[in-house]
């Protein structure tokens, strides 16, 4: 699984930054395995059974209460662990100075909230994990999909995604803009548009509008670039595609560590 996080952000460096190094070579490591001792020794002498079980609770807890299916799983995971911390890479990535957006990313969430102000208005992005092709499990995708090769999205499939709510509001109240869109490498595509009232009821079915490729050529480049303006372009998402695949790695070994934990407990 480790390995396949690696080769699925390497995918995605190589989509939106060409020069990258292979997905391959990015992932090349030796990973070496330690052998556990089963028994422990002192250099003053032997302890007595009870000494030993009060000295070390944690230890004997851990193994000698543990099924051997247990100690199994508490193994894998060990080494699961440390392969995706290996295939994590280097330093965080850092946010670019021309940046537009404040960034709130809680641990533990699978979507990070972008907020800024611009003439009157709040821009809100709920920007989700990304999906990345990887060369992977991914021709049934591709198969499944070939009815739309030949449409204006069939490349699309291809290519690594970002999913993104853009929540456009005035300062002073009223209606939200709220757009639907796909980030994808140097390209962001707007999927849908509607009108969102403060006090919409979630239960009735409001109307959202066409679809928005069935609007008229014209308004969608007007409405992209209304987009673009606010901050929603190619610069920004795409920093946003490899910050989303680090959040990613890290919220797995956040949840290989408290899978373990409560193994061992």
């Amino acid at each position: 699984m480790a390995l396949r996080c690696a080769i699925r952000k390497a995918a995605f460096r190589i989509a939106a930054a060409p020069t990258v190094r292979s997905a391959a070579a990015f992932v090349q490591r030796h990973i070496s395995y330690s052998q556990r001792s089963s028994s422990l020794s002192t250099a003053v002498g032997r302890p007595s059974g009870n000494l030993f079980r009060s000295s070390f609770p944690s230890l004997m807890n851990r193994y000698s209460t543990k099924t051997g299916s247990d100690q199994s799983l508490l193994r894998v995971l060990e080494t699961e662990i440390q392969c995706a911390v290996e295939s994590q890479g280097g330093e965080d990535e850092e946010v670019p100075p021309e940046f537009p957006f404040e960034i709130k990313d809680q641990p533990g969430q699978r979507t990070i909230t972008l907020e800024r102000t611009y003439l009157g208005e709040t821009i809100s992005v709920e920007v989700f994990m990304p999906d990345l092709i990887t060369g992977e499990d991914d021709d049934d995708n591709r198969n499944a999909s070939e009815d739309d090769d030949n449409a204006e999205g069939g490349e699309r499939a291809n290519q690594s995604s970002l999913p993104m709510v853009v929540r456009v509001a005035k300062t002073d109240g009223g209606p939200v803009l709220e757009f639907g869109c796909t980030a994808y490498p140097d390209e962001v595509a707007i999927d849908s548009l509607s009108v969102k009232a403060p006090d919409d009821d979630e239960e009735h079915a409001a109307y959202e509008g066409p679809d928005f490729a069935d609007l008229d050529e014209n308004l969608q480049k007007s409405f992209h670039k209304y987009l673009e303006l606010r901050g929603i372009k190619p610069s920004t998402t795409n920093f946003l595609h490899g910050y989303m695949v680090d959040k990613d790695a890290k919220e797995y070994i956040t949840w290989l560590k408290n899978i373990q934990k409560f193994v061992q407990a």
